[in-house]
């Protein structure tokens, strides 16, 4: 074990692990009262929030409400949001918005008014998007570029963090590796603030960048910090489908603006399952395309805009027009081939309002956060809202921390050994495999078994201490999966992201918060309905 006085120390304010929306957000605001150091293990612009196509919804139409909004946001997520988290995510959601318009962010306009898109489960035009479907991008690196206007914000790309550091349920700060000089580095802080995104990654077919394999959960998890709800995993229905591509992203503000899903017969099967048809909540569409690729025994199905305008639709959706050229496909005349993929994951690190974990001077935000906002779905385009109001709560309570003096612990220096890369990727694949087949949109308590079975042998053949980064990197992923796993095969019934065969319906005993922590047994945790 490597002893502190051996590797280099940083100090700083406020450190934040990731650069998605959330960070970055979380990153400006704590600048106001401090130094900030951002750690990415890529690059600042890679993230979950830079690929977000729809848009962020918020209330700015005289005609739509906040409690349309709130009710949209409850009823997608089947019981399991917190009211007072809802209320915050959409009363102060319109002021970040209207804060972002004042720093010069720009959205979409058509005659001097805000160009507002509708999606699956909102009852009003509510979504607001930059660029078209490149609202993400566009966020991103809006606030990015106000991130590198802050002279006491640093940025560390390439570098990984591999532990928080924590004693006596206590956050000091982080470990971290830097790639590109092979040094172990401590980061010191009042305040961490973990904003990492999600994990969809540990998928076979997922619409994430490959960064996006939980690495924050896994942090979080082995630290103390409480997870919730994590067996809620998101599947976007629409994501494009063709043999030894990637998962190109389909936006719903595509079924937003009329496209039609259709099955192997050219034929709408939505308007039977749901009131909304296409526009159902993503969980709803995306189980029902799910039986109908069973019952046609198909890897896909269409969506359809041919029915569309033509130039209203190219305009509106430039991006995905332009990408899906790339592929020789015209979506004004050829049906898109579609099948959901792995997108969002729903619950995460459990938080308070202000974004604070159970270890004291750790916070979380964003995908990788469970504030109670998303539920057992998430309602479509709330995320980068979220990123906005519980990044920017999670900074202004942490910049409130004192700095508390205490010992770090022991650390162990990490390394690289390039031999076992091919390992690690080879494990990743099998893993995601793994989790397609017996933990994905449908799941039962035999495939569970099984898969938990399955990931338990990947990590016996791991050492007891590692030290080497690509075997961390598997124990994580292997600890993730089990962990979504056990809490699916605990929650006894279907609802939202979490479907079982063999319990097919609601049940009324599970309308709870389902929450985990490192050595404790699993606990229900009510649901705040005021």
């Amino acid at each position: 074990m490597a002893q502190v006085n051996s590797i280099e120390i940083k100090e700083f304010d406020t450190i934040i692990v990731g650069s998605g929306l959330a960070g970055l957000t979380a990153a400006f605001h704590a600048s106001k009262k401090g130094s900030v150091a951002i750690i990415t293990k890529s690059q600042l612009d890679i993230s979950n929030s830079y690929y977000a196509q729809g848009g962020i919804a918020v209330v700015m139409d005289e005609n739509d409400s906040f409690e349309s909004h709130i009710q949209d946001t409850l009823v997608a997520g089947r019981g399991l949001c917190d009211l007072d988290a809802v209320k915050i995510l959409v009363t102060e959601g319109q002021d970040c918005v209207l804060e972002l318009i004042r720093l010069g962010m720009q959205f979409d306009k058509e005659s001097g008014q805000f160009v507002q898109g509708l999606e699956g489960g909102h009852s009003f035009r509510r979504i607001l998007h930059a660029g078209g479907d490149a609202t993400g991008k566009g966020l991103t690196m809006f606030m990015l570029k106000k991130v590198q206007e802050q002279e006491n914000i640093q940025a560390f790309e390439y570098t990984t963090v591999v532990e928080l550091l924590v004693s006596n349920q206590i956050c000091a700060g982080v470990q971290a590796f830097d790639f590109v000089s092979s040094k172990n580095i401590v980061f010191k802080s009042k305040s961490t603030i973990i904003a990492t995104g999600g994990l969809s990654r540990i998928y076979d077919r997922s619409t994430n960048p490959h960064t996006a394999t939980g690495d924050g959960i896994a942090l979080a998890y082995h630290a103390g910090a409480k997870l919730s709800d994590i067996e809620f995993i998101q599947f976007h229905p629409t994501a494009l489908s063709i043999p030894g591509e990637e998962a190109f992203l389909i936006s719903e503000a595509v079924r937003g603006e009329g496209a039609w899903l259709l099955n192997p017969k050219g034929e709408r099967f939505m308007q039977y399952i749901h009131p909304l048809a296409e526009l159902a909540p993503r969980d709803v569409v995306a189980y029902a395309i799910y039986n109908e690729l069973q019952s046609h025994q198909t890897d896909f199905l269409y969506l359809s805009l041919k029915h569309l305008n033509p130039e209203i639709v190219k305009k509106r959706f430039s991006n995905i027009h332009q990408t899906l050229l790339k592929y020789g496909i015209d979506f004004t005349r050829d049906l898109l081939p579609i099948s959901p993929a792995a997108h969002y994951m729903v619950g995460g690190i459990q938080t308070d309002l202000n974004g604070e974990t159970n270890i004291e001077g750790l916070f979380a935000c964003g995908e990788v956060a469970s504030t109670g906002v998303m539920g057992a779905n998430r309602l479509a385009s709330n995320s980068l809202l979220e990123c906005l109001v519980f990044g920017k709560r999670a900074a202004e309570k942490a910049m409130q921390r004192a700095d508390i003096p205490m010992d770090l612990p022991e650390l162990n220096s990490i390394h690289v050994d390039q031999e076992n890369e091919n390992i690690f990727l080879e494990t990743k694949n099998k893993i995601a495999a793994l989790m397609s087949k017996k933990a994905g949109i449908v799941r039962s308590a035999v495939k569970l078994a099984e898969a938990i079975e399955e990931l338990n042998a990947i990590r016996i053949q791991l050492p007891q201490k590692i030290n080497e980064y690509n075997l961390l990197k598997i124990k994580h992923i292997a600890d993730i999966c089990t962990l979504i796993c056990k809490s699916a095969l605990i929650r006894e019934e279907s609802r939202g992201g979490h479907i079982r065969e063999d319990f097919k319906l609601e049940d009324p005993k599970f309308c709870a918060h389902l929450v985990q922590q490192i050595g404790q047994p699993y606990i229900y945790q009510e649901i705040r309905n005021e």
